[in-house]
């Protein structure tokens, strides 16, 4: 009896269930409570659904799908109980959701247990590739064709580059900054025809992909060598702007030296010891740069101190003499000799002079200098006296006197002649004449050293030798002047 009434049950469950969108739509929305689902609708007085018909229903269908172990429906009320396992979250969901969605149904208790481990699934990445296979070989014919028009577009721009180059050479003599711009405004019209193969390939979302990805790669690389490319762009402005040329004497963050050349990453100074200074362009470029060589002329200084006896307006003229009569100091601008401070016992001149730096050397010519006026102011009288020193005896002056042995009397035949007075050390007559001379052989002439320096340099090896960034002009002319002694 009960067998025969299941049937017609059935019949009405299963279109009850094919229509359950639509009548879900109509106001059931479940309600999930730790395990208890519930929904919204009215609960009949007079079920039209039996509880065992709704019970053999769900097992069917479940079973049906071969999704679940030990199914175990119980519908007690229209309170439906799920019990089992299953290999998937969404397995336990979906008879959750038929659970809910059958006529009849009041609440849900949804008891299936997830079993099933990590899904070793395979068959959507041999799909995925099958796809990617078809789908290559359909685009084939205009990868080939991408293929052939490629080195076409790779000749056009080897002619582009070289015709920049050409029409830049008279702006750029820069031996690295003309290819370097010529690769820069060639490049674009490469990538532009890579990127029209690739819309022709039809590959143009794996052009935005690689171009996207090249952007990251690029600014992931300019954070690790933000340095390299520091100093990179520094040595490219520096060659475009030019504030000093090879061969010029320059002083930039503490070193002074004879530029010898500039590459891709640092600048290059040869001291006037010989040595060898590598600088990176970022700090060259950041740094204040003096140029000795930008302007022929230079200026130095040198003191001399007189006595205060003496006349410091005469001291004036015999210095200025001799700075006038040398070779090595220049006339316009004249020389000054300034009373520039008053010592402990001398008056302290300063004597302020210009000179060629390009030919002489400041420390010979100084040496010289000295020399001179140390000649003619003492041959003028006036005294150079050293700096005042006091000498305290808290105790006193110790004297002892030596006892002296008896001097036999001599004969009256040989009477002893008159002792001479004692020389006075400070005042006694000086037998050295000061030669008149601008120059001496100990000075080693009065030519600047930076050409011993620069010999030196193009003796040795050069360091991070590379291509030189800076024009290729003449270092300013150094010559010796004459009587120099031969370097």
């Amino acid at each position: 009896m009960r067998r025969s009434n299941r049937l017609p049950l059935g019949l009405a469950l299963g279109g009850c269930i094919w229509l359950g969108p639509m009548t879900a739509g109509h106001g059931q929305t479940a309600i999930e409570t730790d395990g208890l689902v519930s929904t919204d609708a009215q609960v009949a007085v007079a079920p039209s659904a039996r509880d065992d018909a709704i019970e053999a229903r769900l097992e069917r269908i479940m079973a049906a799908t071969e999704w679940y172990a030990d199914v175990d429906v119980r519908v007690r009320e229209g309170i439906v109980f799920l019990a089992g396992s299953a290999n998937a979250v969404a397995h336990k969901q979906w008879a959750q959701d038929l659970a809910a969605k059958t006529e009849g149904v009041v609440a849900v208790v949804n008891k299936i247990a997830v079993t099933g481990g990590p899904s070793w699934d395979y068959k959507p990445a041999a799909e995925a590739f099958a796809q990617l296979a078809r789908n290559l070989m359909s685009s084939l014919p205009l990868i080939l064709l991408a293929l052939v028009l490629l080195p076409v577009f790779w000749i056009l721009t080897l002619f582009l580059r070289r015709g920049i180059r050409w029409a830049l050479a008279s702006r750029f003599e820069s031996e690295m900054l003309l290819p370097l711009v010529a690769h820069l405004l060639s490049v674009p019209i490469f990538l532009v025809g890579v990127y029209a193969l690739l819309q022709i390939a039809g590959l143009t979302s794996l052009a935005v992909s690689v171009l996207g990805g090249a952007g990251v790669f690029s600014l992931i690389l300019g954070f690790a060598f933000r340095d390299i490319a520091e100093n990179f762009l520094s040595g490219i402005i520096l060659s475009i702007r030019q504030p000093f040329k090879r061969g010029d004497l320059i002083s930039v963050a503490d070193y002074t030296g004879i530029v010898s050349s500039l590459n891709a990453r640092s600048t290059i100074l040869v001291s006037l010891d010989g040595n060898h200074i590598i600088i990176p362009n970022a700090t060259v470029f950041k740094n204040t740069i003096v140029n000795f060589s930008s302007a022929p002329l230079r200026r130095d200084a040198l003191d001399v101190g007189i006595g205060y006896e003496d006349s410091a307006a005469e001291a004036q003229a015999v210095i200025a003499a001799v700075l006038s009569g040398h070779e090595a100091v220049a006339n316009d601008p004249a020389p000054m000799v300034l009373v520039h401070a008053l010592g402990a016992s001398t008056v302290n001149l300063r004597t302020y002079f210009w000179y060629d730096g390009n030919v002489y050397s400041n420390l010979k010519l100084k040496s010289a200098l000295y020399r001179l006026i140390k000649r003619a102011l003492t041959n003028a009288g006036i005294s150079m006296p050293d700096e005042a020193r006091e000498v305290v005896f808290p105790n006193g002056v110790p004297i002892v006197q030596v006892e002296r042995a008896p001097r036999r009397p001599a004969p009256d035949r040989d009477p002893q002649p008159p002792l001479a007075p004692p020389l006075d050390p400070l005042h006694a007559p000086s037998h050295s004449v000061e030669p008149a001379l601008s120059q001496t052989d100990a000075e080693g002439g009065l030519a600047t050293e930076e050409i011993e320096a620069e010999a030196q340099a193009e003796v040795g090896d050069l360091p991070e030798e590379s291509v030189d960034m800076l024009d290729d002009v003449a270092p300013p002319e150094r010559t010796r002047s004459p009587g120099d002694a031969p370097g």
